[in-house]
Parts: C-alpha cells; structure tokens; sequence
C-alpha cells in the first residue's frame, strides 16, 4: 500500500481539532521531515493550496484555515485570486488556503528505510508468508532450549512456522482477518477502494507546481480530485474512489472472488452505497470516461484537456467499516480473548494520513504494547 499512495506529506489542516488524528499528524509530519534529514532520503517541501473556486466554498475553506490554526498547523494563510496566481501561475480560484508545510516523499522508499532500521536493530523481515493461523502452542519448538518462552505459533500456508512470545500486527488490507484469525471479532470490516489516477504528460507538468486540492465537501466520503506532484517529476491528477475487487486490486480488472463476495454480502458497505448511490455511480463514470474526470479538473486549470492526460497508476485504500456503513475514522486496536487475546495486539485501523503520521503512530502502538503487556 505505502508504494502506490499519493506520496504527500500532510500538514493537519483537515482533522478535528484535539483529535488524535489531528495530533499524530501534526506530529507525524514533523517526524517525517526530521527522519528524512537524518537518512538522506530526499523530499520537497512544495506546499499545497486548497481552492475555493465557487463563492459557496469560502465559508468551508474558512472553516478549515481555523481548524487548521487549531491544530498548530504551521505557516497557514489566506490568499486572494493573486495570491493563488502567485503560486500557481494556471490555476483559478476565487480564495485559498495555503499551507507551505505540506510537502512530497516516495513513501516507499521510506517504508523500505524503515525496514532496514528493523533489521540493523536486530530484527528479521520475513516475505512471501501469508499467515492463516496464529496461536497457543503446548509445547515448545523441535530442538528448543527455551521450554515455552514462545508459547505462540505463527504458520503460513506452506507449513512454516514462526514462534514468538508476544505478536503485533498491524495488516493494513487484511488487517480484518488477522484478527479473525486469533479469535476476534471480524469487525470493523476491511473493504478495498481503489483511486485511480491520470497522469500529465511530459509536456504539460509546467502547469502545475505544488499540490492543488478542492474543499472537502462534507456530503461525500472522499476528498475530490486534486494535482499531485511526485518526486520523479511527474503529475498524478485524481484520483476518483470506486469499490476494487480485488483487496489489492491495483488493476481494474483484478478480481478475487472471496475479496468480492466478502465486499458485497458485508451489511455495512451496502447501507454506505445507498447512503451514497449518485456519488458512487459518478466516481464510476468517471474512471471509466477519463474526459469526466478531465472536466472536474478543469475548474481548477482550465488549460487541461483531454489530450493532455493519460491513464496513470492507482492506490487501494484499507477503508474500515462498520456494520451501520460509517467510515470508522479512528484508531482502533484488538486482541481478542484468553490467553492467547493477552499476548497479541491487532491494530485494526490507522486512517488516512497514516503514511504522514507513521512515526508519530509507531509511538503511540509501542506505548500500548508496553501497557498491554506490561513489558
């Protein structure tokens, strides 16, 4: 997931102010610029503005500059049609927030530093192990000298097994059926969105500098399609939000039936569609007739067209939900029952920003890993 996202690094504007959400945020995003510092990996601060480019937004965008004063987001302001022009030379708007702070990283090449850390600190990165069972044993392991010092088994489907004392998870896309797995509830339910974007091509990336985003509209799940520079130079524009068939169905013809089906029969994403059926049927359309999208962006730079864009890359969002078809948008953690539920911590949601806030979330699970386990 961390290597299809958007690549931004988040300021904090969005989130309810005092929330975690918030604070890890804005915390997370200090973390993630120091980090990159620190490890020679390279970033750019290019900020973003969100534009109102209907008189009807400007009490929201208002809104946000104060929430986003709120939660300590820094360098924060308000910029007229000049200001916009100043920034971003093709863009129109009638008023925007613009917050320098926000910034461009290739998450992957993060999540893949993040591992390397793990592995000088003494840990051991295991691929290719798709785990479905976890639990008690009542003995101890073949040639063990440790009698039950690792009284948990962790196996995959080809038959290898993984002792360990105490077990973290945090699954992302299958971060459900872990928790199934050791005995816990199966909800919140996983349900897979994919975002699919469009690319400018070559030629046409002068048009934009930083990132470009719409006010959120708070009838609808989603942001909007914004302009996303990434670190190689290229513009992703997008991206729209549909149902993917596939848990990491990055493709719009991947399909899996079991992924499918839990998707469809799950009681709360059929109240979420009917809650949201037009939005739902428009997100279609317009990843299917890419020119529909082209119009959305078009309100915020006119020049685009049609010919300027192309088919790019899409992302698949782990978005938990609940029964009633609500978007949980917290943190929520688990480990079940008995003996097994004290030694095992599930984390079942880390919402969108979690990439941003990745350092400031490892903080927060190592200190409920110390509290649960009393270590």
């Amino acid at each position: 997931q961390s290597g299809h996202n958007s690549g931004v690094i988040h300021s904090g504007i969005y989130y309810t102010p005092g929330s975690l959400k918030a604070r890890l945020c804005v915390r997370g995003a200090t973390l993630a610029y120091e980090y990159c510092e620190k490890k020679g990996l390279p970033y750019n601060r290019c900020g973003k503005l969100i534009v109102a480019v209907e008189q009807e937004e400007i009490p929201r965008l208002k809104a946000l500059y104060e929430r986003g004063l709120q939660n300590n987001v820094r360098d924060l302001s308000m910029v007229d049609t000049k200001g916009i022009r100043e920034r971003e030379p093709y863009c129109r708007g009638v008023m925007a927030l613009d917050s320098p702070y926000t910034g461009i990283v290739d998450w992957r090449m993060v999540a893949l530093r993040y591992g390397t850390d793990f592995k000088e600190a003494g840990g051991t990165v295991v691929t290719e192990y798709e785990v479905n069972d976890i639990s008690m044993v009542k003995e101890s392991a073949a040639g063990s000298t440790e009698g039950m010092k690792y009284p948990i088994a962790i196996r995959d489907k080809k038959g290898n097994e993984v002792r360990c004392r105490y077990v973290l998870t945090c699954g992302g896309l299958y971060s459900d059926r872990l928790s199934q797995i050791s005995g816990c509830s199966r909800e919140p339910r996983i349900v897979p969105f994919r975002g699919d974007y469009l690319v400018l091509k070559p030629e046409k990336r002068y048009l934009v500098k930083g990132n470009i985003y719409p006010v959120p509209d708070p009838r609808f799940p989603f942001l909007g399609v914004h302009f996303t520079p990434r670190m190689d130079g290229s513009i992703w524009l997008g991206p729209n939000a549909v149902l993917a068939f596939k848990r990491e169905g990055y493709k719009l013809y991947d399909f899996n039936a079991r992924d499918f089906a839990d998707a469809l029969s799950f009681r709360g994403l059929q109240k979420l569609v009917m809650k949201n059926i037009s939005y739902g049927i428009g997100e279609m359309y317009r990843g299917i007739f890419i020119g529909a999208q082209v119009k959305l962006l078009q309100k915020y730079i006119p020049e685009i067209t049609l010919n300027d864009v192309l088919r790019g890359p899409a992302g698949v969002r782990a978005q938990a939900l609940d029964r009633d078809g609500n978007l949980v948008d917290d943190f929520v953690f688990d480990g079940g029952v008995g003996d097994l539920g004290s030694r095992v911590l599930h984390v079942r949601n880390a919402p969108s920003p979690a990439a941003t806030s990745s350092l400031a979330i490892a903080e927060m699970v190592a200190d409920e890993v110390e509290s649960r386990f009393s270590l």
